[in-house]
């Protein structure tokens, strides 16, 4: 299993944006799909984005302020996030799994607090 560790979250205005970061272990890391999902207070986990080699998946309610991208040569998966909006307050988990398909069976991060104020 490949180990994750999420960072840049925090507190920011409605509006606003971030940059989220998933740092991997493992030389393996450009086989996986990547991904990042959220869950908010009393509410399920939700998907929010994911990454292959030459492929990208968005929920629909981030198409077009959320972009995902990856550095595989620095083992990295980011989540940038704009126009960000009160409803995306949520602790956003990165994962990473073999396939689109597979993925939130896959290895997950602690987790990073994102916070919009309206």
């Amino acid at each position: 299993q490949v180990q994750l560790v999420e960072s840049g979250g925090g507190l920011v205005q409605a509006g606003g944006s971030l940059r989220l970061s998933c740092a991997a272990s493992g030389r393996t890391f450009s086989s996986y799909v990547m991904g990042w999902f959220r869950q908010a207070p009393e509410k399920e986990r939700e998907f929010v984005a994911a990454i292959g080699r030459d492929s990208q998946w968005y929920a629909n309610f981030v198409k077009g302020r959320f972009t995902i991208s990856r550095d595989n040569a620095k083992n990295t998966v980011y989540l940038q996030m704009n126009s960000l909006k009160p409803e995306d307050t949520a602790v956003y988990y990165c994962a990473a799994g073999g396939s689109i398909a597979t993925l939130s069976g896959g290895s997950w991060g602690q987790g990073t607090q994102v916070t919009v104020s309206s």
